[in-house]
């Protein structure tokens, strides 16, 4: 196999190199600290596995209008914009769709996931406050001991401004399209007692007809410290309000301006709030002991209108609940620590889903999908998830962490209107059903264990070698089990699971930073909707790739910094479409080439400019393999000149030679291809005020 020959080629050199440890010699690493492996603070040079950063420099040199702008700077990780905040993500995956999709990543944001695990939502991530965070992380492959539940391929943990250390601040920033955003920072108080409010509001006229959102949020935060113990909290309010453009469709569509520009869904809209209660209480036992304790609230309330789906039905969800993390670490001894610990969590979600107006197209259709309720219920979602995490340092080089996880989730079911496919009259649709097929009330539960083993040696203070070996998991999604279709009465699903294995080198060798990583990961219990529209588990997919993120300093003045990732993603159980067994194809939309390149170049301390070079590989539109999207290169440029300590203006240039591309392709029977374009050149400045 190709990507296992490359994966042997890149490892054997990194080996070869790092057994030279005379030619690894201090030059004063910076240190960098994450949260999200053990909610503790970690050194992430000594994490045995692939954990990206994206620090507030970074961020401050973005000024993302979408997420994926920033996370583009992470190997492994890709996101297919919609038009708006709307995204498909993935990350050591294809781009993942489908009722549950969103179950194969955690999303959290200062460690706490924005959404119950069984309530996910695939754009989740425009719940949390990334336009003002200080530091983005992304742990990539099955989360650790401390993450449950969809941390299937990875975690993206939005770390927040902390009072204690931000400056205040105030941005104001206009671009292409109608864009127009200000940024609000403040803090007082004493350095125990002290209080941030940190708030944005985004205004975009979208680059489509009848597009375009607004999206207001606040974080407030507040520190509070005594001899003995810390209490950090936190709320973040968000809400969006989004005219949402669909697919356009056509071989090439997005090569047309026209085309491009053009919405066949004017109608469509998403509206959503959420909001979010924290506080990390952090108590100092004695020299060796430290108790975390988090509770939190969360809330969310969304609308939005399925215009991806015939008739255009509206979707109402809202999910209401709390929990508490609980984390006790306790040092033995300088070689041996133990972090275990409990987290529960339970949350109440209900979805109704209607349609006003008869459906339009062939009489099938018009029979099938029918106006008035579709889906009406509600689900109580109880779990609870011991853990324990132990980290031996076997001698000053080798150290050994064991964790293990035991998460029981429980759905208590409600069905609030009629049991089957029958219209919400009780009549029948015509042509054998109603497509909507709503279960009877029920009760199901989900016992997941989930073991992790890894090992990290110090080649030197500056180089460290590590393999980890995880099972991650996933508890079915309540619009997986309940909101069924066609002749299906109940599902019969299992978790999905995923074993993984990992090998990789991070370090620091004279002017060249660099963490290359390579991995095996194998899913079983694949949830899918099969050719007769049932929801099933019998799924089986493979992915392998290498992933490489380095920053290389030149000179004084001169960086180059990449990010590239080369990975294979496959179909491993029989099923036929038409008369193609997909085993063995690749999994559609899954590019087995991206990365991001950047070079930067800072004449002087006030003076500073970057230009990336985005790149996406061609990939499959369907699982047959049969048509195909050419993928696209981007490049962005970006400039700032800190007139002062308290005043910087900054330019950025997006898709400088406006190159037309598609953010998504994908391939359907009733519409062949269809995409969601890109955005021509677009330019946007900014002024921020600190002090």
């Amino acid at each position: 196999m190709k990507v296992t020959n490359t994966i042997t080629r890149v490892l054997v050199v990194s080996s070869m190199a790092l057994t030279v440890e005379q030619a690894a010699a201090s030059t004063g690493e910076i240190e960098q600290v994450n949260v999200t492996a053990q909610r503790f603070e970690v050194d992430n040079s000594e994490y045995p596995g692939s954990l990206s950063l994206i620090d507030d420099e970074a961020l401050s040199a973005i000024q993302h209008r979408h997420i994926q702008q920033a996370l583009s700077r992470v190997s492994g990780v890709s996101l297919q914009r919609g038009e708006g905040q709307e995204y498909l993500p993935a990350i050591r995956s294809p781009v993942l769709t489908g009722a549950g999709a969103c179950g194969a990543f955690l999303i959290a944001q200062d460690g706490i996931p924005v959404r119950s695990s069984g309530f996910c939502n695939i754009n989740e991530l425009f719940d949390a406050h990334t336009e003002l965070a200080d530091q983005v992380e992304v742990l990539k492959g099955p989360g650790s001991a401390f993450h449950g539940s969809n941390a299937l391929h990875g975690v993206i943990n939005v770390i927040t401004p902390d009072p204690l250390t931000s400056r205040d601040f105030i941005q104001i920033e206009s671009g292409s399209n109608d864009f127009s955003r200000l940024k609000l920072g403040v803090a007082a108080g004493e350095d125990n007692n002290r209080i941030g409010v940190y708030t944005s509001a985004t205004r975009d006229g979208g680059y489509r007809d009848s597009s375009g959102y607004d999206q207001q949020k606040i974080t407030v935060k507040h520190h509070y410290a005594d001899s003995n113990y810390s209490i950090d909290s936190g709320l973040t309010f968000t809400n969006l309000n989004q005219e949402t453009a669909g697919f356009i469709t056509g071989l090439n569509a997005f090569k047309s301006s026209s085309i491009a520009e053009s919405n066949p869904n004017p109608e469509a809209f998403r509206d959503t709030q959420s909001l979010r209660v924290w506080s990390k209480i952090s108590f100092d036992l004695s020299e060796r002991d430290q108790l975390l304790v988090t509770p939190f609230y969360r809330n969310t309330d969304m609308d939005f209108l399925q215009h991806f789906l015939p008739g255009t039905p509206l979707e109402e969800n809202e999910q209401d609940g709390f929990g508490v993390q609980t984390s006790w670490k306790h040092i033995f001894n300088d070689q041996l620590h133990l972090i275990t610990g409990l987290d529960f969590e339970y949350a109440e979600g209900s979805l109704v889903q209607s349609q006003d107006e008869p459906t339009q197209g062939s009489a099938f259709l018009q029979e099938t999908i029918p106006v008035g309720i579709h889906y009406d219920y509600d689900v109580d979602s109880t779990i609870i998830a011991p853990f324990a995490h132990l980290s031996w340092d076997v001698s000053e080089k080798l150290n050994l962490t064991l964790g293990v996880r035991y998460e029981d989730t429980e759905y208590d079911y409600t069905n609030n209107t009629l049991t089957g496919r029958t219209r919400d009259d009780g009549t029948e649709c015509g042509f054998g059903g109603c497509r909507y097929s709503r279960p009877a009330s029920d009760v199901d539960s989900f016992d997941n264990f989930s073991p992790k083993l890894s090992a990290a040696y110090k080649v030197n203070s500056n180089v460290l070698v590590y393999s980890r070996l995880s099972q991650g998991f996933r508890a079915p999604q309540a619009t997986e089990l309940y909101r069924l279709q066609r002749d299906q009465q109940v599902t019969d699903l299992d978790s999905e699971e995923v074993n993984s294995f990992e090998l990789g080198v991070k370090g620091r060798i004279n002017r060249l930073s660099f963490d290359v990583s390579a991995y095996y990961l194998e899913k079983d219990n694949f949830i899918f909707r099969d050719s007769s529209f049932f929801n099933v588990d019998d799924g089986e997919t493979e992915h392998v790739g290498v992933e490489v993120e380095s920053s290389y300093a030149i000179n004084s003045q001169w960086n180059i910094a990449t990010a590239l990732s080369y990975a294979r993603h496959q179909y491993e159980h029989d099923q036929f479409i038409g008369d193609i067994n997909i085993r063995g194809n690749d999994i559609d939309t899954a590019p087995r080439g991206f990365s991001s390149t950047r070079l930067s170049y800072s004449p002087s301390d006030a003076l500073g400019f970057e230009l990336e070079w985005l790149y996406v590989g061609s990939y499959y539109l369907e699982p047959e393999n049969l048509n195909k999207y050419e993928g696209h290169d981007l490049l962005h440029l970006r400039g700032r000149w800190d007139v002062s300590d308290s005043v910087q203006l900054s330019l950025r240039v997006e898709n400088l030679t406006d190159r037309r591309y598609a953010e998504r392709a994908d391939f359907t029977t009733f519409t062949d291809e269809r995409y969601f374009p890109g955005r021509p050149r677009s330019v946007y400045a900014s002024v921020d005020f600190r002090w």
